[in-house]
Protein backbone atom coordinates (compact mmCIF):
# COMPACT_ATOMS: atom_id res chain seq x y z
CA UNK A 1 0.00 0.00 0.00
CA UNK A 2 2.93 2.39 0.74
CA UNK A 3 4.72 1.56 -2.16
CA UNK A 4 1.73 2.21 -4.21
CA UNK A 5 0.67 5.54 -3.22
CA UNK A 6 4.65 7.02 -2.77
CA UNK A 7 4.20 6.15 -6.90
CA UNK A 8 0.85 7.78 -7.29
CA UNK A 9 2.24 10.94 -5.57
CA UNK A 10 5.61 10.76 -7.63
CA UNK A 11 3.38 10.63 -10.93
CA UNK A 12 1.30 13.34 -9.84
CA UNK A 13 4.24 15.45 -8.83
CA UNK A 14 5.79 15.00 -12.17
CA UNK A 15 2.81 15.95 -13.63
CA UNK A 16 2.08 19.54 -11.23
CA UNK A 17 5.72 20.40 -12.14
CA UNK A 18 5.16 20.68 -15.81
CA UNK A 19 1.64 22.28 -15.37
CA UNK A 20 2.86 25.02 -12.65
CA UNK A 21 2.43 27.89 -15.38
CA UNK A 22 -0.27 30.40 -14.72
CA UNK A 23 -3.20 30.14 -16.85
CA UNK A 24 -4.53 33.75 -17.66
CA UNK A 25 -7.94 32.43 -19.56
CA UNK A 26 -11.06 32.12 -17.47
CA UNK A 27 -13.00 29.78 -19.41
CA UNK A 28 -9.62 26.97 -19.46
CA UNK A 29 -8.83 27.64 -15.63
CA UNK A 30 -12.92 26.64 -15.53
CA UNK A 31 -12.20 24.11 -18.45
CA UNK A 32 -9.15 21.91 -16.26
CA UNK A 33 -10.87 22.60 -12.84
CA UNK A 34 -14.41 20.89 -15.14
CA UNK A 35 -11.93 17.92 -15.73
CA UNK A 36 -10.79 16.97 -12.49
CA UNK A 37 -14.11 18.09 -11.27
CA UNK A 38 -15.64 15.77 -13.62
CA UNK A 39 -12.80 12.81 -12.38
CA UNK A 40 -13.30 13.74 -8.51
CA UNK A 41 -17.23 13.26 -9.11
CA UNK A 42 -16.69 10.20 -11.01
CA UNK A 43 -14.44 8.82 -7.87
CA UNK A 44 -17.63 10.28 -5.50
CA UNK A 45 -20.06 8.22 -7.37
CA UNK A 46 -17.90 5.40 -7.36
CA UNK A 47 -17.25 6.53 -3.70
CA UNK A 48 -21.48 6.06 -2.44
CA UNK A 49 -22.27 3.23 -4.89
CA UNK A 50 -19.51 1.59 -2.35
CA UNK A 51 -21.35 3.15 0.83
CA UNK A 52 -25.09 2.60 -0.69
CA UNK A 53 -24.14 -1.18 -1.63
CA UNK A 54 -22.21 -2.08 1.63
CA UNK A 55 -24.55 -0.52 4.24
CA UNK A 56 -28.19 0.17 2.71
CA UNK A 57 -29.52 3.55 3.56
CA UNK A 58 -30.41 2.59 6.95
CA UNK A 59 -28.24 2.86 10.46
CA UNK A 60 -24.75 2.66 9.34
CA UNK A 61 -24.90 5.42 7.12
CA UNK A 62 -26.78 7.50 9.13
CA UNK A 63 -23.96 7.75 12.17
CA UNK A 64 -21.69 7.98 9.42
CA UNK A 65 -23.39 11.17 7.86
CA UNK A 66 -24.19 12.89 11.13
CA UNK A 67 -20.87 12.20 12.34
CA UNK A 68 -19.42 14.14 9.48
CA UNK A 69 -21.17 17.52 10.71
CA UNK A 70 -19.09 18.38 13.81
CA UNK A 71 -15.82 18.46 11.52
CA UNK A 72 -16.91 19.77 8.65
CA UNK A 73 -18.56 22.66 10.47
CA UNK A 74 -15.07 23.21 12.13
CA UNK A 75 -13.86 23.21 9.01
CA UNK A 76 -16.53 24.72 7.08
CA UNK A 77 -16.31 28.07 9.29
CA UNK A 78 -12.64 28.89 9.73
CA UNK A 79 -11.84 27.94 5.89
CA UNK A 80 -14.27 26.50 3.51
CA UNK A 81 -14.74 30.00 1.75
CA UNK A 82 -14.28 32.02 4.82
CA UNK A 83 -10.52 31.87 3.66
CA UNK A 84 -10.27 31.98 0.32
CA UNK A 85 -13.07 34.93 0.35
CA UNK A 86 -10.18 36.93 2.40
CA UNK A 87 -7.42 35.52 1.65
CA UNK A 88 -7.28 35.30 -2.13
CA UNK A 89 -7.89 39.37 -2.43
CA UNK A 90 -5.72 40.39 -0.06
CA UNK A 91 -2.41 37.90 -1.31
CA UNK A 92 -3.11 38.79 -4.73
CA UNK A 93 -3.16 42.56 -4.05
CA UNK A 94 0.37 41.86 -2.35
CA UNK A 95 1.34 40.57 -5.42
CA UNK A 96 0.42 42.56 -7.94
CA UNK A 97 3.04 44.99 -5.89
CA UNK A 98 5.78 42.81 -6.69
CA UNK A 99 6.39 41.95 -3.40
CA UNK A 100 7.02 38.24 -4.07
CA UNK A 101 8.81 37.97 -0.20
CA UNK A 102 5.70 39.84 1.73
CA UNK A 103 3.52 37.61 0.11
CA UNK A 104 5.17 34.32 1.20
CA UNK A 105 5.49 35.86 4.90
CA UNK A 106 2.03 36.66 4.42
CA UNK A 107 0.52 33.08 3.66
CA UNK A 108 2.76 31.66 6.49
CA UNK A 109 1.30 33.80 8.95
CA UNK A 110 -1.70 32.58 7.78
CA UNK A 111 -1.24 28.79 7.51
CA UNK A 112 0.11 29.12 11.33
CA UNK A 113 -2.68 30.57 12.58
CA UNK A 114 -4.96 28.45 11.02
CA UNK A 115 -3.21 25.74 12.02
CA UNK A 116 -3.13 26.54 15.57
CA UNK A 117 -7.05 27.61 15.38
CA UNK A 118 -8.21 24.39 13.76
CA UNK A 119 -6.19 22.29 16.47
CA UNK A 120 -7.36 24.31 19.26
CA UNK A 121 -11.06 23.72 18.48
CA UNK A 122 -10.55 20.21 17.07
CA UNK A 123 -8.86 19.19 20.63
CA UNK A 124 -12.12 21.19 22.03
CA UNK A 125 -14.70 19.34 19.93
CA UNK A 126 -13.58 16.09 20.67
CA UNK A 127 -13.63 16.12 24.39
CA UNK A 128 -16.97 17.80 24.18
CA UNK A 129 -18.74 15.44 21.89
CA UNK A 130 -20.80 13.57 24.31
CA UNK A 131 -22.74 16.42 24.94
CA UNK A 132 -22.94 18.04 21.13
CA UNK A 133 -24.16 14.62 19.50
CA UNK A 134 -27.47 15.09 21.21
CA UNK A 135 -27.77 17.87 20.37
CA UNK A 136 -27.56 17.65 16.03
CA UNK A 137 -28.77 14.00 16.41
CA UNK A 138 -31.70 14.37 18.80
CA UNK A 139 -33.55 11.15 17.08
CA UNK A 140 -30.74 8.57 17.59
CA UNK A 141 -31.11 6.54 20.14
CA UNK A 142 -28.01 5.68 22.92
CA UNK A 143 -26.25 3.56 21.17
CA UNK A 144 -26.16 5.01 17.70
CA UNK A 145 -25.42 8.37 19.62
CA UNK A 146 -22.55 6.66 21.08
CA UNK A 147 -21.23 5.55 17.32
CA UNK A 148 -21.69 9.10 15.88
CA UNK A 149 -19.23 10.21 19.00
CA UNK A 150 -16.61 7.68 18.17
CA UNK A 151 -16.81 8.27 14.32
CA UNK A 152 -16.34 11.95 14.34
CA UNK A 153 -13.54 11.63 17.28
CA UNK A 154 -11.62 9.93 13.88
CA UNK A 155 -12.98 12.51 11.51
CA UNK A 156 -11.63 15.49 13.54
CA UNK A 157 -8.11 14.68 12.55
CA UNK A 158 -9.41 16.03 8.72
CA UNK A 159 -9.98 19.89 9.83
CA UNK A 160 -6.11 19.90 10.28
CA UNK A 161 -5.16 19.03 6.83
CA UNK A 162 -7.75 20.02 5.08
CA UNK A 163 -7.51 23.71 6.67
CA UNK A 164 -3.41 23.67 5.98
CA UNK A 165 -4.15 22.32 2.42
CA UNK A 166 -6.95 25.17 1.60
CA UNK A 167 -3.99 27.90 2.46
CA UNK A 168 -1.80 26.59 -0.16
CA UNK A 169 -5.15 26.16 -2.67
CA UNK A 170 -5.57 29.69 -1.91
CA UNK A 171 -1.90 30.39 -3.05
CA UNK A 172 -2.09 28.51 -5.99
CA UNK A 173 -5.66 29.93 -6.84
CA UNK A 174 -4.03 33.48 -6.50
CA UNK A 175 -1.21 32.39 -8.77
CA UNK A 176 -3.52 31.32 -11.51
CA UNK A 177 -2.19 27.85 -11.23
CA UNK A 178 -5.09 25.13 -10.89
CA UNK A 179 -3.84 21.86 -11.57
CA UNK A 180 -2.94 20.43 -8.15
CA UNK A 181 -5.70 22.59 -7.14
CA UNK A 182 -8.02 20.35 -8.89
CA UNK A 183 -5.97 17.21 -8.37
CA UNK A 184 -6.05 17.58 -4.49
CA UNK A 185 -10.14 16.60 -4.12
CA UNK A 186 -9.59 13.16 -6.00
CA UNK A 187 -7.00 12.13 -3.91
CA UNK A 188 -9.78 13.29 -0.82
CA UNK A 189 -12.04 11.23 -2.17
CA UNK A 190 -9.61 8.11 -3.30
CA UNK A 191 -8.95 8.05 0.58
CA UNK A 192 -12.55 7.84 1.73
CA UNK A 193 -12.57 4.65 -0.85
CA UNK A 194 -9.75 3.08 0.80
CA UNK A 195 -11.48 3.83 4.16
CA UNK A 196 -14.79 2.11 2.54
CA UNK A 197 -13.30 -1.32 1.12
CA UNK A 198 -9.58 -1.87 2.76
CA UNK A 199 -10.22 0.54 6.12
CA UNK A 200 -13.58 -1.56 7.36
CA UNK A 201 -11.40 -4.87 6.91
CA UNK A 202 -8.97 -3.58 9.60
CA UNK A 203 -11.07 -1.32 11.84
CA UNK A 204 -14.96 -2.41 10.95
CA UNK A 205 -17.07 0.55 9.86
CA UNK A 206 -14.77 3.25 12.07
CA UNK A 207 -12.95 2.78 8.38
CA UNK A 208 -15.29 5.10 7.13
CA UNK A 209 -14.20 7.77 9.60
CA UNK A 210 -10.37 6.57 9.04
CA UNK A 211 -10.63 6.80 5.55
CA UNK A 212 -11.90 10.52 5.66
CA UNK A 213 -8.90 11.68 7.55
CA UNK A 214 -6.81 8.88 5.00
CA UNK A 215 -8.42 11.54 2.76
CA UNK A 216 -8.05 14.77 4.18
CA UNK A 217 -3.87 13.94 4.38
CA UNK A 218 -3.17 13.09 0.88
CA UNK A 219 -5.34 16.49 -0.41
CA UNK A 220 -2.46 17.98 1.67
CA UNK A 221 0.17 16.35 0.00
CA UNK A 222 -1.26 17.04 -3.34
CA UNK A 223 -0.97 20.20 -2.96
CA UNK A 224 1.90 21.24 -1.24
CA UNK A 225 4.33 19.64 -3.57
CA UNK A 226 2.70 22.43 -6.16
CA UNK A 227 2.99 25.16 -3.55
CA UNK A 228 6.85 24.56 -3.02
CA UNK A 229 7.31 24.20 -7.03
CA UNK A 230 5.69 27.31 -7.57
CA UNK A 231 8.01 29.00 -5.08
CA UNK A 232 6.07 28.87 -1.66
CA UNK A 233 8.42 28.84 1.06
CA UNK A 234 7.06 28.42 4.39
CA UNK A 235 8.31 31.27 6.85
CA UNK A 236 8.10 30.57 10.88
CA UNK A 237 6.20 33.39 12.19
CA UNK A 238 6.60 33.05 16.32
CA UNK A 239 3.05 34.21 16.95
CA UNK A 240 3.99 37.88 15.92
CA UNK A 241 1.51 38.13 13.12
CA UNK A 242 -0.92 40.14 15.17
CA UNK A 243 1.37 42.81 14.15
CA UNK A 244 0.82 42.51 10.27
CA UNK A 245 -1.88 44.71 8.96
CA UNK A 246 -2.48 41.75 5.81
CA UNK A 247 -3.40 39.44 8.81
CA UNK A 248 -5.77 41.53 10.47
CA UNK A 249 -7.32 42.55 7.57
CA UNK A 250 -7.90 38.85 6.64
CA UNK A 251 -9.24 38.10 9.60
CA UNK A 252 -11.55 40.95 9.45
CA UNK A 253 -12.73 39.76 6.32
CA UNK A 254 -13.09 36.20 7.64
CA UNK A 255 -15.49 37.23 10.32
CA UNK A 256 -18.69 38.32 8.54
CA UNK A 257 -17.64 35.49 6.08
CA UNK A 258 -17.71 32.94 8.38
CA UNK A 259 -20.72 33.92 10.12
CA UNK A 260 -22.06 33.99 6.51
CA UNK A 261 -21.07 30.20 6.49
CA UNK A 262 -22.56 29.61 9.69
CA UNK A 263 -25.52 30.58 8.34
CA UNK A 264 -25.44 27.93 6.06
CA UNK A 265 -24.05 25.47 8.06
CA UNK A 266 -27.72 25.69 9.55
CA UNK A 267 -29.13 24.37 6.94
CA UNK A 268 -27.10 20.97 6.63
CA UNK A 269 -27.69 21.09 11.00
CA UNK A 270 -31.72 21.38 10.26
CA UNK A 271 -31.34 18.70 7.87
CA UNK A 272 -29.59 16.23 10.02
CA UNK A 273 -31.53 17.25 13.00
CA UNK A 274 -34.80 16.74 11.75
CA UNK A 275 -33.43 13.53 9.40
CA UNK A 276 -32.99 11.89 12.33
CA UNK A 277 -36.04 12.05 14.06
CA UNK A 278 -37.67 10.30 10.49
CA UNK A 279 -37.35 6.33 9.90
CA UNK A 280 -33.83 5.01 9.19
CA UNK A 281 -31.69 6.04 6.74
CA UNK A 282 -33.51 9.62 6.15
CA UNK A 283 -30.28 11.33 6.56
CA UNK A 284 -28.58 8.98 4.20
CA UNK A 285 -31.29 8.80 1.32
CA UNK A 286 -31.05 13.67 1.62
CA UNK A 287 -27.15 12.92 1.41
CA UNK A 288 -27.17 10.54 -1.35
CA UNK A 289 -29.78 12.36 -3.44
CA UNK A 290 -27.40 16.02 -2.38
CA UNK A 291 -24.51 14.14 -3.75
CA UNK A 292 -26.06 13.45 -6.87
CA UNK A 293 -27.34 16.90 -7.36
CA UNK A 294 -24.23 18.90 -6.52
CA UNK A 295 -22.35 17.01 -9.68
CA UNK A 296 -23.00 19.57 -11.72
CA UNK A 297 -22.59 22.47 -9.32
CA UNK A 298 -19.20 21.56 -8.58
CA UNK A 299 -18.42 21.12 -11.96
CA UNK A 300 -19.73 24.21 -13.27
CA UNK A 301 -20.96 26.55 -10.39
CA UNK A 302 -17.96 26.20 -8.34
CA UNK A 303 -15.15 25.60 -11.13
CA UNK A 304 -16.06 28.74 -12.95
CA UNK A 305 -16.49 30.96 -9.85
CA UNK A 306 -13.51 29.42 -8.43
CA UNK A 307 -11.37 30.27 -11.96
CA UNK A 308 -13.03 33.78 -12.22
CA UNK A 309 -12.20 34.73 -8.37
CA UNK A 310 -8.84 36.19 -8.77
CA UNK A 311 -9.39 38.11 -12.25
CA UNK A 312 -12.72 39.81 -10.62
CA UNK A 313 -10.46 40.57 -7.32
CA UNK A 314 -7.67 41.95 -9.39
CA UNK A 315 -10.32 44.03 -11.70
CA UNK A 316 -11.53 45.19 -8.50
CA UNK A 317 -8.19 46.23 -7.34
CA UNK A 318 -8.16 48.29 -10.55
CA UNK A 319 -11.53 49.86 -9.57
CA UNK A 320 -13.07 48.55 -13.66
CA UNK A 321 -16.14 48.75 -12.90
CA UNK A 322 -17.22 47.88 -16.45
CA UNK A 323 -14.65 44.98 -16.90
CA UNK A 324 -16.02 43.65 -13.45
CA UNK A 325 -19.40 43.62 -14.81
CA UNK A 326 -18.41 42.56 -18.22
CA UNK A 327 -16.69 39.15 -16.60
CA UNK A 328 -19.22 38.52 -14.24
CA UNK A 329 -21.85 38.27 -17.01
CA UNK A 330 -20.38 36.62 -19.18
CA UNK A 331 -19.38 33.92 -16.62
CA UNK A 332 -22.97 33.87 -15.02
CA UNK A 333 -23.97 32.76 -18.68
CA UNK A 334 -21.43 30.55 -19.15
CA UNK A 335 -22.45 28.39 -15.97
CA UNK A 336 -26.21 28.73 -16.87
CA UNK A 337 -25.27 26.92 -20.23
CA UNK A 338 -24.36 23.86 -18.88
CA UNK A 339 -26.73 24.02 -15.70
CA UNK A 340 -30.22 24.10 -17.32
CA UNK A 341 -29.76 21.72 -20.09
CA UNK A 342 -28.61 19.71 -17.21
CA UNK A 343 -31.34 20.04 -14.93
CA UNK A 344 -34.06 19.09 -17.69
CA UNK A 345 -31.90 15.62 -18.00
CA UNK A 346 -31.56 14.88 -14.40
CA UNK A 347 -35.43 15.79 -13.78
CA UNK A 348 -36.19 13.61 -16.67
CA UNK A 349 -33.67 10.61 -16.04
CA UNK A 350 -34.05 11.01 -12.20
CA UNK A 351 -35.07 7.51 -11.49
CA UNK A 352 -32.70 5.86 -14.12
CA UNK A 353 -29.62 8.08 -12.51
CA UNK A 354 -29.82 7.10 -9.32
CA UNK A 355 -31.08 2.88 -10.04
CA UNK A 356 -27.65 2.87 -11.72
CA UNK A 357 -25.58 5.35 -9.41
CA UNK A 358 -26.61 3.33 -6.68
CA UNK A 359 -28.95 0.63 -7.04
CA UNK A 360 -27.17 -2.67 -6.21
CA UNK A 361 -26.56 -4.70 -2.64
CA UNK A 362 -28.20 -3.23 0.16
CA UNK A 363 -29.66 -0.47 -1.33
CA UNK A 364 -33.18 -1.86 -2.27
CA UNK A 365 -36.33 -0.18 -4.72
CA UNK A 366 -37.82 1.88 -1.81
CA UNK A 367 -33.98 3.23 -1.38
CA UNK A 368 -34.24 3.99 -4.90
CA UNK A 369 -37.91 5.85 -5.05
CA UNK A 370 -37.55 7.96 -2.24
CA UNK A 371 -33.78 9.07 -3.38
CA UNK A 372 -34.86 10.07 -7.20
CA UNK A 373 -37.95 11.65 -5.49
CA UNK A 374 -35.50 13.73 -3.13
CA UNK A 375 -33.72 14.37 -6.23
CA UNK A 376 -36.38 15.49 -8.43
CA UNK A 377 -36.68 17.76 -5.16
CA UNK A 378 -33.65 19.61 -4.96
CA UNK A 379 -32.77 19.74 -8.88
CA UNK A 380 -35.71 22.59 -9.13
CA UNK A 381 -33.26 25.02 -7.42
CA UNK A 382 -29.79 23.51 -9.33
CA UNK A 383 -29.57 26.53 -11.24
CA UNK A 384 -29.87 29.26 -8.17
CA UNK A 385 -26.97 26.56 -6.26
CA UNK A 386 -24.72 27.16 -9.00
CA UNK A 387 -24.89 30.91 -9.71
CA UNK A 388 -24.19 31.44 -5.93
CA UNK A 389 -20.75 30.81 -5.69
CA UNK A 390 -20.59 32.99 -8.22
CA UNK A 391 -22.38 35.94 -6.54
CA UNK A 392 -20.73 35.18 -3.38
CA UNK A 393 -17.07 35.71 -4.72
CA UNK A 394 -18.41 38.42 -6.74
CA UNK A 395 -18.97 40.66 -3.26
CA UNK A 396 -15.82 38.86 -2.05
CA UNK A 397 -13.53 40.40 -4.78
CA UNK A 398 -14.94 44.15 -3.85
CA UNK A 399 -13.97 43.19 0.29
CA UNK A 400 -17.98 43.17 0.95
CA UNK A 401 -18.65 40.07 2.92
CA UNK A 402 -21.30 41.68 5.23
CA UNK A 403 -23.90 41.16 2.47
CA UNK A 404 -23.87 38.16 1.95
CA UNK A 405 -24.34 37.12 5.45
CA UNK A 406 -27.25 38.71 6.10
CA UNK A 407 -29.10 37.28 2.43
CA UNK A 408 -27.54 33.52 3.95
CA UNK A 409 -28.65 34.42 7.60
CA UNK A 410 -32.61 35.69 5.81
CA UNK A 411 -32.74 32.59 3.73
CA UNK A 412 -31.66 29.82 6.31
CA UNK A 413 -34.90 31.96 7.99
CA UNK A 414 -36.70 30.94 5.43
CA UNK A 415 -34.70 27.34 5.21
CA UNK A 416 -35.62 26.25 8.93
CA UNK A 417 -39.36 27.92 9.02
CA UNK A 418 -39.90 25.38 5.92
CA UNK A 419 -38.42 22.35 7.44
CA UNK A 420 -40.64 22.55 10.62
CA UNK A 421 -43.89 23.58 9.03
CA UNK A 422 -43.37 20.96 6.29
CA UNK A 423 -41.60 17.89 7.52
CA UNK A 424 -44.16 16.42 10.00
CA UNK A 425 -46.58 15.51 6.48
CA UNK A 426 -43.78 15.14 3.67
CA UNK A 427 -40.83 13.83 5.88
CA UNK A 428 -37.66 14.18 3.60
CA UNK A 429 -39.65 15.28 0.79
CA UNK A 430 -40.41 18.17 2.61
CA UNK A 431 -36.66 18.64 4.18
CA UNK A 432 -35.45 18.79 -0.15
CA UNK A 433 -38.90 21.35 -0.43
CA UNK A 434 -37.35 23.85 2.29
CA UNK A 435 -33.80 23.66 1.19
CA UNK A 436 -34.83 24.57 -2.78
CA UNK A 437 -36.73 27.31 -1.67
CA UNK A 438 -33.88 28.42 0.15
CA UNK A 439 -31.39 28.32 -2.30
CA UNK A 440 -33.80 30.12 -4.60
CA UNK A 441 -34.82 33.23 -1.98
CA UNK A 442 -31.04 33.44 -1.68
CA UNK A 443 -29.72 33.65 -5.09
CA UNK A 444 -32.43 35.98 -5.85
CA UNK A 445 -31.47 38.19 -3.32
CA UNK A 446 -27.76 38.24 -4.15
CA UNK A 447 -28.68 38.94 -7.61
CA UNK A 448 -31.24 42.18 -6.05
CA UNK A 449 -28.32 43.46 -4.28
CA UNK A 450 -24.88 42.95 -6.12
CA UNK A 451 -26.72 45.39 -9.25
CA UNK A 452 -25.13 48.33 -7.20
CA UNK A 453 -21.66 47.26 -8.69
CA UNK A 454 -22.70 44.78 -11.64
CA UNK A 455 -24.47 47.07 -14.01
CA UNK A 456 -25.97 45.42 -17.09
CA UNK A 457 -25.20 46.86 -20.77
CA UNK A 458 -26.92 45.54 -24.13
CA UNK A 459 -23.62 43.58 -24.80
CA UNK A 460 -24.61 41.23 -22.49
CA UNK A 461 -27.96 40.02 -23.87
CA UNK A 462 -29.26 37.91 -20.92
CA UNK A 463 -33.26 37.92 -21.51
CA UNK A 464 -32.56 37.05 -25.02
CA UNK A 465 -29.56 33.98 -23.55
CA UNK A 466 -32.10 32.75 -21.46
CA UNK A 467 -35.00 32.36 -23.90
CA UNK A 468 -32.80 30.20 -26.48
CA UNK A 469 -30.66 28.12 -23.86
CA UNK A 470 -34.71 27.45 -22.08
CA UNK A 471 -35.66 26.40 -25.77
CA UNK A 472 -32.82 24.56 -26.74
CA UNK A 473 -33.11 22.32 -22.89
CA UNK A 474 -36.68 22.20 -23.69
CA UNK A 475 -36.71 20.31 -27.17
CA UNK A 476 -33.02 18.28 -25.31
CA UNK A 477 -35.55 17.18 -22.45
CA UNK A 478 -38.78 15.92 -24.38
CA UNK A 479 -36.58 13.82 -26.97
CA UNK A 480 -35.01 12.56 -23.81
CA UNK A 481 -38.05 11.84 -22.64
CA UNK A 482 -39.04 10.09 -25.93
CA UNK A 483 -36.25 7.63 -25.59
CA UNK A 484 -36.54 6.80 -22.55
CA UNK A 485 -40.71 6.39 -23.19
CA UNK A 486 -39.35 3.90 -26.51
CA UNK A 487 -36.40 2.14 -24.49
CA UNK A 488 -38.99 0.89 -22.16
CA UNK A 489 -40.94 -0.84 -24.25
CA UNK A 490 -38.53 -2.85 -26.00
CA UNK A 491 -36.70 -3.84 -23.16
CA UNK A 492 -37.69 -4.87 -19.28
CA UNK A 493 -35.13 -2.89 -17.16
CA UNK A 494 -35.21 -5.37 -14.78
CA UNK A 495 -30.80 -6.00 -15.04
CA UNK A 496 -27.86 -3.05 -14.44
CA UNK A 497 -26.96 -3.04 -18.12
CA UNK A 498 -30.48 -2.55 -19.44
CA UNK A 499 -31.49 0.59 -16.67
CA UNK A 500 -27.34 1.26 -17.94
CA UNK A 501 -28.50 1.24 -21.59
CA UNK A 502 -31.44 3.21 -21.02
CA UNK A 503 -30.17 6.02 -19.30
CA UNK A 504 -26.87 6.64 -21.48
CA UNK A 505 -29.07 6.67 -25.02
CA UNK A 506 -31.70 8.58 -23.79
CA UNK A 507 -29.36 11.44 -21.97
CA UNK A 508 -27.23 10.97 -25.67
CA UNK A 509 -29.79 11.97 -26.96
CA UNK A 510 -30.63 15.13 -25.13
CA UNK A 511 -27.17 15.96 -25.13
CA UNK A 512 -27.31 15.67 -29.12
CA UNK A 513 -30.56 17.05 -29.35
CA UNK A 514 -29.26 20.05 -27.19
CA UNK A 515 -26.06 20.43 -28.89
CA UNK A 516 -27.76 20.85 -32.42
CA UNK A 517 -30.53 23.51 -30.62
CA UNK A 518 -27.23 25.47 -29.82
CA UNK A 519 -25.98 25.43 -33.04
CA UNK A 520 -28.97 26.57 -34.93
CA UNK A 521 -29.89 29.30 -32.29
CA UNK A 522 -26.36 30.91 -32.46
CA UNK A 523 -25.85 30.39 -28.81
CA UNK A 524 -22.31 32.39 -28.04
CA UNK A 525 -21.76 30.37 -25.19
CA UNK A 526 -21.71 27.15 -27.61
CA UNK A 527 -18.84 28.30 -29.87
CA UNK A 528 -16.87 29.01 -26.85
CA UNK A 529 -16.87 25.86 -25.59
CA UNK A 530 -16.55 24.50 -28.97
CA UNK A 531 -13.15 26.86 -29.38
CA UNK A 532 -11.71 25.74 -25.75
CA UNK A 533 -12.46 21.94 -26.43
CA UNK A 534 -10.78 22.50 -29.60
CA UNK A 535 -7.37 23.84 -28.48
CA UNK A 536 -7.33 21.93 -25.08
CA UNK A 537 -7.86 18.75 -26.67
CA UNK A 538 -6.64 18.41 -29.84
CA UNK A 539 -4.26 21.95 -29.96
CA UNK A 540 -6.67 23.96 -32.58
CA UNK A 541 -6.99 27.50 -31.96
Amino acid sequence: MYKALLAVFSFVRRKIQSRNSPMESVAGAAFVLAIFGIASRLLGLVRDRILASQFGAGDVLDVYYAAFRVPDLLYSLLVLGALSAAFIPVFTEVMERSDEKRAWELASSVLTLLVVAMLILSVFGIVFLPWIVPLIAPGFDAGKQQMVVEFARIMFLSPLFLGASAVLGGVLVSRRCFWAYSVAPLFYNVGIILGATVGVQFWGIKGLAWGVAIGSVMHFMAQMVSARNIGFTFFWQKFSFWKDESVRRIVGLMIPRTLTVAANQINLFVITIFASTLTAGSLAIFNFANNLQSIPLALFGISFATAVFPRLSTLSAKKDHDGFSHTFYRTLRRILFFVIPITVLMLVLRAQIVRVVLGSGHFDWEDTVLTFGVLGILAVSLFAQSLLPLLARSFYSLQNTKTPFFISLFSEGVNVFLALALIREYGVYGLAIAFTVAAIVQMSLMMFFLRKWVSYSSRENIVQFLLRLSAASLVAGLVAQGMKSFWGTVTNLSTFWEVFAQLVFSGGAGVGIFILMAMYLHIDEFEDFKKNIMKKVFGVV
